[in-house]
């Protein structure tokens, strides 16, 4: 629905580089039915970054934000720090669902369907952004669940999920399906770090023990609550996670779960929401927010898109000691009204948003993309 109002706006400016300054969109947004936490405030950060996804920071302040179902990487500079976006460019078009973005030495890494390309020097070159060197041309070409988020570990390895191409299957024909990979900068040494990784299209490292959490989005067609989302805790190398075999740790699947029991696999460290999307997340870093926050994931839930009430379209936080998560619950909600009355009876539901990915800033503040939208929205918060 919104994409349709940025069209006109889009069709009149350069294709190459330039997408508009950061203006508000024709109709606003009603974020007064976004709800929060007391002290917290949200606001518009970006506009007319359709299909936003994935977001990185460059270390000149740049955010880049990559799209999904949509050709384009962006590029969001904030000039007089305002915390509002004063111009967003788009540096890359012409992709193939360009999804994931990481950034590491002064090069940002783009992660498509079946490559992954990475623009040198790209925060002095926005107006004219460098061709790309191909890292990474050979990886599966399937679009289901092929679109992919992207991270640099503390290892220094780049992190690659694939996910796998259906909604339930086995794949021997190619061991790299429903798992994630690891590889070095140049794209070599590939390997296996993670199996049995339906969707993966979130992850972090805690910043204390440096080890990888990741969030998991489970199989359709068994029902509205079955099985629930995953968020998951991979401590080391080597660790299966029981796709398609187990889902949620405990729920057998009718077609392949006699193949393999589900007590092979690593259970999740916590359930999520079922179908509820859960898909980008961060550790929160910064020292804004409340210290309860400090060291805890952030986590966008997408939203179901086949249940018969519908779930998510929201932020979640999840509180964790040591390796066991204490709880789960709404930090920011109201992207989806009228779900069901007091009653429980059925509705359909209203959305004019989708959360998509987190994004500590250096102050502190959380942004959250929306590819519904096309926009970036900033969370800040004062005592």
């Amino acid at each position: 629905m919104l994409l349709r109002m940025y069209k006109p706006l889009l069709a009149t400016l350069s294709a190459a580089v330039l997408v508009g300054l950061a203006s508000q969109p024709q109709q606003p947004l009603p974020l007064t039915q976004i709800k929060l936490p007391p002290g917290f405030t949200i606001d518009l950060y970006a506009t007319g970054v359709p299909h936003a996804r994935e977001m990185v920071m460059g270390a000149k302040g740049t955010l880049f934000v990559g799209s999904r179902d949509y050709n384009k990487v962006y590029a969001i500079v904030d000039r007089n720090n305002d915390h509002k976006a004063d111009q967003v460019y788009t540096i890359a078009e012409g992709l193939k669902d360009p999804s994931g973005v990481a950034f590491r030495d002064g090069s940002l890494y783009v992660a498509e369907i079946s490559r992954i390309t990475k623009y040198d020097n790209i925060e002095a070159n926005l107006e004219k952004p460098p061709t790309p060197a191909v890292v990474k041309s050979d990886l599966p070409t399937e679009t289901h669940h092929g679109q992919k988020f992207i991270r640099f570990g503390p290892d220094g390895l780049l992190y690659v999920p694939v996910g796998a191409p259906c909604n339930v299957c086995e794949r021997p024909d190619d061991q790299r399906f429903a798992t994630i990979l690891r590889m070095k900068p140049d794209g070599t040494e590939t390997e296996v770090f993670a199996s049995g990784v339906r969707n993966s299209v979130g992850f972090d490292w805690h910043p204390a023990t440096r080890e990888l959490w990741f969030t998991d989005n489970g199989r359709d067609l068994l029902g509205d609550d079955i099985p629930p989302d995953e968020l998951n805790h991979a401590p080391k190398k080597g660790l299966a996670f029981g796709f398609p075999y187990c889902h949620a740790g405990e729920v057998k699947d009718p077609e392949f779960g006699d193949r393999r029991p589900c007590t092979e696999f690593q259970a999740p460290a916590r359930k999520l929401d079922p179908h509820g999307a859960a898909i980008g997340m961060r550790f929160y870093t910064g020292t804004m927010f409340p210290a309860e926050y400090r060291n805890q994931i952030f986590i966008a839930e997408h939203g179901s898109w086949n249940r018969s009430v519908p779930i998510g379209y929201r932020v979640m936080v999840a509180k964790i000691e040591g390796n066991k998560v204490t709880s789960f619950t709404p930090f920011a909600e109201g992207w989806l009204q009228g779900v069901a009355n007091s009653q429980g009876t059925k509705t359909t539901g209203q959305t004019w948003g989708r959360p998509a990915d987190v994004f500590v800033m250096p102050d502190g503040a959380l942004l959250v993309s929306d590819d519904f939208a096309g926009v970036i929205y900033r969370i800040s918060y004062q005592k």
